[in-house]
């Protein structure tokens, strides 16, 4: 219960700097931040509707979308972000007097703050909604870098919004907030970089049980110490450097004696369990 709760005020926070990434730095100097949420700026820029309602009704059928392929819990936390950036969005005023009239730095922070927000929703298991969504989706069967894949998608909306507004400063500043955005995302959300881990222990059942209770695949090898001639087991296992402190912390309460090798993964082959 704690945790779901955690998990929750970290959606919210995350929906916070969302919306004022939109309100105090984006909106003002009309960029977009891309995606749905820019579909949604583009439209009220061009029409008397509101960034906020626009921003839940592009949202809502990618979240449908997302129930029958991402999961409850996922779809159910992204509906809270959704929910709550577009609260934040109707109570954070846009200025009156700009925070920086440089468009450029305006697009850099705005950047900065949407990224962070999106990055700690994807974090604790959610998702800022939109494009996060189809970005979810693609790397959950092709293993892209979440925040390169919406960067990809969003490329297309800053072409129609250079294209309507004939603004093509707006469009690249657009841009750089994009790109910036994707950064910081793949920064905070790392569950697509895969590590291996070699574990030798004296406690291989045990260790196995718990292991195999993530789940997760693990090979079991026989080795022999080169000065002892002792035989031990060791067993292989292949993560993400998300789910990483939560094996170190399996390994040390089961044997903490276990010596452990862990080596970055270039690549995988073959079937490996993606969430």
């Amino acid at each position: 219960m704690y945790k779901e709760i955690r998990n929750a005020l970290v959606i919210v926070l995350g929906a916070a700097m969302i919306a004022a990434g939109f309100n105090l730095f984006l909106v003002p100097l009309h960029l977009l931040s891309g995606g749905v949420s820019g579909l949604a700026m583009l439209t009220a820029y061009f029409s008397p509707l509101s960034i906020s309602t626009m921003y839940l009704a592009y949202n809502v059928p990618l979240l449908i979308a997302g129930l029958f392929l991402l999961g409850r819990r996922f779809i159910g936390l992204s509906i809270l972000s959704v929910a709550a950036t577009t609260w934040f969005i109707a109570l954070i005023p846009t200025p009156d007097k700009l925070l920086s009239s440089d468009t450029l730095l305006s697009a850099v922070f705005g950047g900065v703050l949407v990224g962070i927000g999106s990055g700690i929703s994807f974090r604790v298991g959610g998702s800022s909604g939109g494009f996060d969504i189809v970005g979810s989706i693609i790397t959950r069967f092709r293993d892209f870098p979440v925040g390169n894949v919406i960067v990809g998608l969003n490329g297309i909306v800053i072409l129609a919004m250079g294209y309507l507004e004939g603004n093509w400063d707006l469009a690249l500043a657009s841009m750089v907030s994009i790109y910036i955005s994707g950064k910081v995302v793949d920064l905070i959300h790392i569950s697509h970089i895969k590590v291996t881990l070699f574990i030798i222990t004296d406690k291989t059942e045990v260790m196995l049980e718990r292991l195999l209770s993530l789940p997760r695949g693990v090979t079991l090898i026989k080795t022999q110490g080169a000065f002892s001639h002792k035989e031990k087991d060791m067993l292989m296992t292949v993560t993400t450097r998300y789910e990483l402190a939560e094996l170190r912390e399996i390994i040390k309460q089961t044997d903490s004696s276990a010596f452990v090798n862990i080596v970055e993964t270039v690549g995988v082959m073959g079937s490996f369990r993606r969430r």
